[in-house]
């Protein structure tokens, strides 16, 4: 029964279904069953190389090319037949291995080749390598490639406001300036580091039977060395091998998975609240879109809805991908079923953080730095150089620098004609004095702007 995106129960297959395609490719039930049909054909494929060479030597050279076929590309899938199959068998990687049964069987295969479809295998041998080839494929070809266009998008903003002078707001209370790109320059940074972070988590399948001792593979042909031809076919799906397991791989590395996305998605959720307060501040300006409302009864409003957006997903994908983290490696004894439904929803994490990154990647192509709101805000505030004249004193040895700067400048309102009287009441060199005059909250950055560009320097 179809439902329309209106009838949709989680928006993510609903309002924001358009956006979604290339997650709903991998992580779909048709998604989980294309990676299931993939790893039953490599594994039968690669017995048929092996073990069961002589036993599938004659295998029809339809039957081989089909399963080479779907093993290589598995969109062949008929997803629609194998839920049939699986309303009769309550069984959904028995329906699968009963659907490739009948795909070989009428071309060609005889009923002792049918036989090592699905060898000595359990079905989590089955689904724990299809969870892990679909984790691998969100990685490569979604998360690292949106994070990394995130990174080199907030590096270029970072590049082209370098020197952009701003007001600190440690606190929310005004604070040594600092550059617009330098700040942008520091989530860029970490971005980055935990986008790697996500690239050197080791992906790990295992295919060693019912409890992870290789039990009946032993059995029926003992003279194979099993743990290196397991090894050998998890590698080849392009996998690391875990040796020592359960029933079940215990997910230790789905959980390492997921915390360093969840840091990486942290990392964003601090820089959407904080665009959130620069264009509060007047700090940068949104483009208007033609045609979109703001409020439905303030017609002058410009919302910053990306943003907002942006914060909700992460967070609803990082309260997911935190649940995971903690309940997938728990599972009872040998195995039990509680991590079944669990992994069905990895999806959806990884959609609501996609879905996050859009509306990031939107937000940033739409604002605007207003110079003048920043030029403003920092001729307003020249307590803030209050710091540097502090500490030209102690460094000339003048007693109480800190106690008589904090006594002049401390809840009070400064202009300019304040500090310059000050500092040029003080009992400095000249020369001292009047590098100090000259200065303004507007140059007072440090090497704000070499720092925005030193982090180019460092990723390239």
């Amino acid at each position: 029964m179809s439902t329309s995106s209106t009838d949709a129960l989680s928006p993510l297959d609903g309002r924001y279904a358009g956006k979604l395609a290339a997650v709903r490719q991998i992580f779909s039930e048709a998604g989980l069953m294309r990676e299931r049909v993939r790893v039953e054909c490599a594994w039968m494929l690669a017995l048929a190389a092996g073990p069961a060479a002589a036993r599938l030597a004659k295998m029809p050279r339809a039957a081989r090319e089909r399963l080479v076929k779907l093993s290589a590309h598995p969109e062949g899938t008929d997803v629609a037949a194998i839920k049939r199959i699986e309303e009769r068998t309550n069984h959904d990687v028995k329906a699968v291995e009963i659907w490739l049964r009948h795909e070989l069987e009428t071309r060609g295969a005889a009923a002792a080749e049918l036989e090592w479809l699905h060898f000595a295998c359990t079905s989590e041998d089955i689904n724990n390598l299809a969870y892990a080839l679909m984790l691998k494929t969100a990685r490569a070809t979604l998360l690292v490639p949106q994070l990394r266009a995130l990174g080199d998008l907030l590096d270029s903003l970072a590049q082209e406001h370098a020197a952009a002078p701003m007001l600190s707001r440690t606190h929310g209370q005004s604070a040594s300036p600092t550059t617009v790109g330098k700040e942008l320059a520091v989530v860029a940074a970490r971005l980055e580091s935990q986008r790697a972070a996500i690239e050197r988590v080791a992906i790990l399948g295992k295919m060693n039977g019912a409890v992870g001792n290789f039990n009946a593979h032993a059995a029926a042909l003992p003279q194979v060395d099993w743990q290196r031809f397991s090894r050998e076919f998890v590698e080849s799906l392009g996998l690391a091998s875990n040796a020592l397991t359960t029933q079940i791989e215990p997910h230790d590395w789905i959980a390492e998975y997921c915390h360093a996305l969840m840091r990486a998605n942290t990392v964003l959720i601090d820089l959407a609240r904080d665009l959130w307060s620069y264009i509060s501040l007047g700090y940068f300006k949104q483009r208007a879109v033609s045609g979109e409302v703001g409020s439905s009864t303030m017609p002058h409003k410009v919302n910053p809805i990306d943003f907002e957006n942006a914060e909700g997903n992460l967070g609803m994908a990082n309260a997911l991908l935190g649940f995971f983290a903690e309940k997938l490696p728990l599972s009872r004894l040998q195995r039990d079923l509680s991590d079944s439904t669990v992994l069905r929803n990895l999806g959806v994490a990884i959609g609501h953080s996609v879905l996050a990154y859009t509306s990031l990647a939107a937000g940033l192509g739409k604002i605007e730095l207003d110079p003048a709101r920043l030029s403003a805000d920092l001729d307003h505030a020249w307590e803030v150089l209050g710091e540097a004249v502090q500490t030209v004193m102690r460094s000339h040895g003048i007693a109480d620098a800190y106690d008589r700067l904090k006594s002049f400048t401390r809840g009070r309102s400064i202009d300019r004609a304040a500090m310059r009287e000050f500092i040029s009441s003080l009992d400095l060199p000249q020369a001292e004095k009047d590098r100090l005059l000259a200065l303004e909250p507007n140059t007072y950055v440090g090497l704000a702007p070499v720092l925005a560009r030193r982090f180019r320097n460092v990723t390239q």
